[in-house]
C-alpha cells in the first residue's frame, strides 16, 4: 500500500505514535509518506520506504493567523497525485481530518477517490475539540472520515458523549515497540542518580496543568518521609516553576533532580523503581506504558484511559484524581519491600507486552485493507 500519514511532528504522544506506526508499516513493505510542517522528531529518513513532504505556510500580511489547514490540504493533493497515494491516515481531528476532507474533495476533480482514516488521540476531542468554536468542525470531520479510530475505550466513550456522531469508532490502542527494551541496560547505573539505599521515583511529562505537577511533588514529599528516595523530573512546562518553589519551601529540593527535555528517557526509566502519573486526564497514558516497558510500576489516577494501561493492584495502583495521600500510601507499599517491588516490576513488563507494536499494527492493516476493498467494490458497482 501507498499510505500518507499526517501528524504533529513534535514530542507529543500522537506524533510519536504516528511516527512509530509509519516506520513499522514501512518495515512491513508499505510505502509511507509523512506530510507535516517539519520532520517528525523520531523519524529516520534513512529507513527504506519512508518519505517526508514538508508543508510550507507562506507568511501573508493579510492573514492575522496563517492558514495551515489550507496549506496542508493543498500539499496533500499534490503528494497524492504525484506519488499515487492509496490511503490517507490523519492523526488528530483538527486541523488534520478537516484538511484531509478538503483534500478529498479537491481530488475528486481529478477522478481520485482517497479514503481517509482518522485517529483520535485525546485533547483534539476532550479539550480543543469540545470548545464551541471548534466543535462543529470536529463533528463534521469525524463524521466525514471513512474510518475513525480512538486510542482507548475511554476516549471512544468520551467522543460519543461529547459529539453527535453518525460514524462508528474502532478502538485501536496506542502501542510500544518492545523489541527496543532489553532485560538490562549496560549503562543503567543507578549510582548516577541515587545512593544505594535510595529508591528512584520518576515523572515524565510536558508539565502542563493537566499533569498535576504539584501532586507529583506532594506525593514524593510524603513518600520520602518513610522511604529514602530521590525524584527525577523529566520534561518542562508552565507548572515547573511553581513545583520547584514548593520543593524549596518544603526543604526537599535537594532530593529532586530536574532534567528538562531529556532525550534519554528510557535510560532514566531503566533504573527507576516507580513512575508517578497523577494526571487529571489521560486519553491513554503512553508515558505510563513506556515506564512499564522498562519494568517500572506506576502510581496513577484512574482517569480516562489510564486504568486500561495501569492495572490496579497488578502493575501499580490507580487512585482518584487529587488523592495525594492514597497515592503516596500505595507508593510506599510498593517501595518498602524488595520482593514486592520486584513482583510489581515483572507484572508491569508483562502487561506492557500486550501493547507491543507487533500486536497492534495488524489491526491497522486490516482496517486499511477493508477500507480499500470496500472502496474498490463500490467503484466496481458504480461502473456496472
Amino acid at each position: 500500500m501507498k499510505i500518507a500519514i499526517v501528524c504533529y511532528p513534535t514530542f507529543g504522544g500522537s506524533g510519536v505514535v504516528a511516527t512509530m506506526l509509519g516506520t513499522a508499516l514501512a518495515g512491513r513493505g508499505h510505502e509511507v509518506h509523512f506530510v507535516t510542517y517539519k520532520l517528525p522528531v523520531r523519524l529516520d529518513l534513512l529507513a527504506r520506504n519512508i518519505f517526508f513532504h514538508e508543508v510550507d505556510v507562506e507568511e501573508y500580511p493579510l492573514f492575522h493567523y496563517q492558514p495551515y489547514d489550507l496549506a496542508l490540504s493543498s500539499k496533500l493533493v499534490n503528494v497524492v497525485l504525484e506519488h499515487k497515494i492509496e490511503l490517507l491516515h490523519v492523526h488528530y481531528a483538527i486541523p488534520h481530518a478537516y484538511a484531509g476532507y478538503m483534500a478529498q474533495q479537491m481530488l475528486k476533480e481529478h477522478n481520485v477517490n482517497l479514503p481517509m482514516v482518522t485517529t483520535l488521540h485525546g485533547t483534539d476531542i476532550t479539550l480543543v475539540g469540545n470548545h464551541p468554536v471548534y466543535k462543529p468542525a470536529v463533528t463534521f470531520s469525524i463524521n466525514h472520515s471513512d474510518v475513525v479510530t480512538s486510542v482507548s475505550q475511554s476516549l471512544k466513550d468520551d467522543t460519543i458523549k461529547l459529539f453527535k456522531l453518525t460514524k462508528d469508532i474502532n478502538v485501536v490502542s496506542n502501542f510500544i515497540d518492545m523489541s527496543i527494551y532489553r532485560t538490562e541496560f549496560k549503562d543503567c547505573d543507578r549510582s548516577v542518580m541515587a545512593f544505594p539505599q535510595e529508591r528512584i521515583i520518576t515523572h515524565v511529562s510536558n508539565m502542563r496543568p493537566v499533569k498535576r505537577l504539584m501532586d507529583v511533588v506532594k506525593i514524593f514529599e510524603i513518600v520520602q518521609k518513610t522511604i529514602p528516595a530521590v525524584l527525577i523530573m523529566v520534561g518542562d512546562g508552565p507548572e515547573r516553576s511553581e513545583a520547584e518553589q514548593y520543593a524549596i519551601e518544603k526543604g526537599i529540593n535537594l532530593s529532586i533532580k530536574w532534567l528538562g527535555n531529556s532525550t534519554e528517557i528510557d535510560r532514566v526509566l531503566c533504573f527507576s523503581d516507580l513512575f508517578l502519573l497523577p494526571s487529571e486526564k489521560e486519553s491513554f497514558g503512553l508515558a505510563a506504558l513506556e515506564a512499564m516497558a522498562n519494568r517500572t510500576p506506576v502510581i496513577s489516577t484512574n482517569s480516562g484511559g489510564l486504568p486500561e494501561v495501569n492495572e490496579d493492584g497488578v502493575t501499580g495502583y490507580a487512585s482518584a484524581v487529587g488523592d495525594v495521600e492514597t497515592m503516596a500510601a500505595k507508593a510506599i507499599y510498593i517501595l518498602e519491600d524488595d520482593e514486592r517491588l520486584m513482583t510489581f516490576k515483572e507484572n508491569a513488563f508483562a502487561k506492557a507486552k500486550q501493547f507491543d507494536i507487533h500486536n497492534i499494527i495488524p489491526q491497522y492493516e486490516k482496517l486499511y485493507n477493508d477500507l480499500l476493498h470496500d472502496g474498490a467494490a463500490s467503484s466496481e458497482h458504480r461502473e456496472l
